[in-house]
């Protein structure tokens, strides 16, 4: 599994996140096309090469115009900028979920009731930065394949800062917010250490368990994103280590998380569709079972199988596309055999056959559905006939090893 863990050793921002995805790999022209794609007029992304207390980092500068930095945004309309950028869909549920988190944050610091997140606006050339950060954070992680996510404790700094509010105090209300539920790392020098933004990507996107040390992993890069301030004792930067947790355990064992939820007042082609979202969304499985509800009433349990990363992403389709008015969710332990594919050449054409090994020897072996299919449709026979050739071939020959 690629796992990205953030050391928060610096501190965190927004732009330091965006600095360290592309210090660890991930193309700025990327990020450049999903900036595009927000349409946002005299923003620009751009990026350099930067040390801090003589430590190499990448630098992200996000340039406003005039045009944008005298502009204030609300929630919905955020939201709708997301919408229309036509991203994938997890890049755009996860950026809308953490700018629904920070909002959360703001009404709270402000005296705001949950029902009136549509009245908090993000102020100034924050509006422009927020999206920029937030959207191609999210979609970096999303390029780079980082299908789960852990965090360090976060410094937060000390002191005050001034602010379109006036001055306020270190960490800042909306900050607060956003990190309780979640380990917090000593901060000696004064100064804002973590910024809402950051606090809001980094709380959204790792799970409250992962903010922990990294598990056992191969290491294959590692990203230093820096921040504007030098700080008189440390450099201000955010480390990103990039490796593969699979490689670790031949077996692949890894965390999964499972969502329930159970409707008894939604068609099935509601949930058919549902299941296909959440399918296109990463989930990792998305099925449905029958079941009797209380008062005898005939239901649907809906199971998603994920990664902890893209939880949240996967909630919100959940809560979006059914009837349901909760989910439940919890983790658990997976074991997955290697696998790879074969091509078999049969007298009805190549077929691929997926294979499982366990203790190195193959203990499962399976002609892939789409290719049995076709070539039953195109000789005329039945698929179990093809089926059973494919798996003679195989077993007579091996197979040539094909990408899976």
């Amino acid at each position: 599994m690629r796992y990205g863990y953030f050391d928060c050793f610096g501190g965190a921002a927004g732009d330091m996140i965006l600095g360290a995805l592309i210090d660890a790999g991930c193309p700025i022209d990327v990020l450049q096309d999903v900036l595009a794609r927000l349409k946002l007029p005299g923003v620009t992304l751009a990026a350099e090469k930067v040390k801090r207390h003589g430590l190499a980092a990448t630098l992200v500068h996000v340039k406003v115009g005039p045009a944008a930095r005298t502009r204030e945004r609300h929630l919905p309309e955020i939201i709708e900028i997301i919408e229309r950028a036509q991203l994938p869909p997890t890049v755009a549920a996860r950026a809308a979920d953490v700018f629904k988190r920070l909002a959360q944050a703001e009404a709270a610091a402000h005296g705001l009731p949950e029902d009136r997140l549509d009245k908090v606006h993000f102020h100034e050339v924050g509006a422009a930065d927020a999206l920029v950060d937030i959207v191609c954070g999210c979609a970096g992680v999303h390029e780079m394949g980082l299908a789960r996510l852990g965090c360090s404790p976060i410094p937060v700094g000390h002191g005050q800062i001034t602010c379109a509010h006036g001055v306020l105090p270190v960490p800042a209300p909306a900050t607060a917010n956003l990190l309780k539920g979640f380990p917090l790392a000593a901060s000696p020098a004064a100064g804002e250490w973590c910024t809402p933004t950051g606090a809001a990507m980094l709380t959204t996107l790792v799970p409250a368990a992962d903010f922990a040390a990294p598990p056992a992993l191969r290491l294959d890069a590692v990203g230093v994103g820096a921040g504007t301030r030098e700080m008189p004792d440390r450099p201000n930067v955010l480390r990103l280590l990039v490796g593969e947790t699979g490689a670790v355990d031949e077996c692949g064992q890894d965390r999964v998380c499972v969502l329930e939820a159970e409707v008894d007042d939604a068609t099935g082609q509601s949930l058919a569709y549902a299941c296909e979202r959440l399918l296109e969304a990463a989930a990792l499985d998305a099925y449905i079972v029958p079941i009797i509800m209380k008062k005898g009433r005939p239901g649907q349990l809906l199971t998603v199988l994920g990664r902890p990363a893209d939880v949240a992403a996967l909630e919100t389709i959940v809560f979006r596309e059914t009837t349901t008015l909760g989910v439940r969710r919890y983790e658990c332990a997976r074991t997955r055999l290697p696998r790879e594919h074969v091509r078999v050449e049969t007298r009805f054409g190549p077929i691929r056959v997926k294979t499982g090994r366990h203790a190195d020897t193959t203990t499962q072996a399976w002609p892939e559905y789409d290719d049995c299919a076709a070539a039953a449709g195109a000789h005329g026979v039945a698929l179990r006939v093809v089926q059973d050739e494919a798996l003679r071939v195989w077993a007579t020959t091996g197979g040539a090893k094909v990408p899976g």
